[in-house]
C-alpha cells in the first residue's frame, strides 16, 4: 500500500471511542425473501403508473374498483379504504399484465447473475467498486453518496449489499428508485434526498462496509460541507471498511477529493482486476482504507 500523506491528521479521542466501540456489522437484519423482492417490485410499478396518469382516470379506476366491490346485497358492502386500495392494485396489474409469482422467479434468478456483473452495467474491471464487490458479503452495509454513482448502486444491490444512498434531487431519486424497482432490486436501496454536507438522515444506520462516494456531487458543495460529508462517512465506516471515490464525469478527477483522505491509504488495484489498456472506465476512481486505530491507550488532545 502507498501512503497518501506523510503527514497524518490525529483522529480525537470522540473519533476514536466511537470507532473501537462500534464493531462491522454483518448480516445484523435478513435478506428480503424473494417474495417480499416480488412484491417491492409490483408495488413500485403500481405506483409509477399511478404517477403516469391523470388524477380522473386514476379516479375512474376507484369508481371501477367500488363497482367490482358491490356484492349482489344491494351494494351494502362496507369499502373500506383498504379494500378499494388493493383492488385498484389488482387492476393496474391487470393493465399492465405484470407476471405473476411464479414466472416472475423463474426469470429473476438468471438475471440476478447476469447483474452481478460489472459489464451489465458498462462498468469495467479496473473500476474500484467493480474490484471491491467480489469481497463484499450478502448483508454488508453500503453508503453510496451522489447519482453519479448509480451503476454502482444498482451492481451492489444485485450482489445483496444492503444500501441507502443521499442525492441532492428528487429527480435522481426517482430515476434510481424506478430502475431499482424496474430490475427487480427494490428491496436492497433507501434513497434519501437531502442538502448533502447539511443534513444527515437519521434512518442512517451503518456502520458501513463500503462507501462510494461521487466526486462529482462533492465538488459541487462548499468546502467546509465537503469536509462534513466525508468526516460523517468516515465515522460510520466498520473499522476494515472501505472507500471508494469515483466519478463518471471526464472533467471530474476523483484524486481531487483526497484533501479529505490525508490519514487514509490507497489501496492498489487487485490482482487482474485493471481494465484493458485503452478501455474507458465508468466510474474510475481511488480506493481507500482507513488509517489503523491504536490497540491500546487514548492520548488525551488538546
Amino acid at each position: 500500500m502507498s501512503q497518501l500523506n506523510t503527514t497524518a491528521i490525529v483522529l480525537t479521542a470522540t473519533q476514536l471511542e466511537a470507532r473501537q466501540a462500534t464493531p462491522p456489522a454483518r448480516r445484523v437484519r435478513s435478506l428480503p425473501s424473494l417474495e417480499h423482492q416480488y412484491r417491492a417490485y409490483l408495488m413500485q410499478r403500481i405506483e409509477d403508473y399511478k404517477d403516469s396518469i391523470s388524477r380522473s382516470e386514476l379516479l375512474k379506476l376507484g369508481d371501477e374498483a367500488a363497482r367490482d366491490l358491490q356484492g349482489p346485497a344491494n351494494g351494502q358492502l362496507l369499502l373500506t379504504e383498504m379494500l378499494m386500495q388493493e383492488t385498484v392494485d389488482q387492476q393496474i396489474i391487470e393493465r399492465l399484465k405484470l407476471p405473476s409469482y411464479r414466472k416472475w422467479r423463474s426469470k429473476i434468478l438468471p438475471q440476478r447473475e447476469a447483474q452481478r456483473a460489472p459489464t451489465h452495467w458498462g462498468l469495467s474491471g479496473g473500476d474500484p467498486v467493480s474490484d471491491v464487490s467480489p469481497r463484499l458479503e450478502p448483508g454488508d452495509r453500503v453508503l453510496v453518496i451522489g447519482g453519479g454513482a448509480e451503476a454502482a448502486v444498482y451492481m451492489l444491490a444485485a450482489h445483496d449489499t444492503v444500501i441507502q444512498c443521499l442525492v441532492s434531487d428528487s429527480a435522481t431519486a426517482t430515476k434510481l428508485e424506478g430502475k431499482l424497482a424496474g430490475e427487480s432490486l427494490s428491496g436492497q436501496c433507501d434513497v434519501f434526498v437531502v442538502m448533502l454536507g447539511q443534513y444527515f438522515p437519521p434512518a442512517l444506520y451503518g456502520p458501513f462496509d463500503l462507501v462510494v462516494i461521487d466526486a462529482a456531487a462533492l465538488n459541487q458543495i462548499p468546502r467546509e460541507r465537503q469536509r462534513a460529508l466525508v468526516l460523517f462517512a468516515q465515522q460510520r465506516t466498520a473499522p476494515e471498511g472501505l472507500h471508494a471515490v469515483v466519478s463518471a464525469d471526464a472533467g471530474v478527477a476523483p484524486e481531487g477529493c483526497l484533501i479529505h483522505y490525508q490519514d487514509w491509504q490507497r489501496l492498489p488495484p487487485a490482482t487482474g482486476s485493471e481494465a484493458p489498456k485503452g478501455q474507458r472506465q465508468a466510474l474510475r476512481g481511488v480506493l481507500l482504507s482507513g488509517p489503523p486505530i491504536p490497540s491500546s491507550g487514548l492520548t488525551s488532545l488538546r
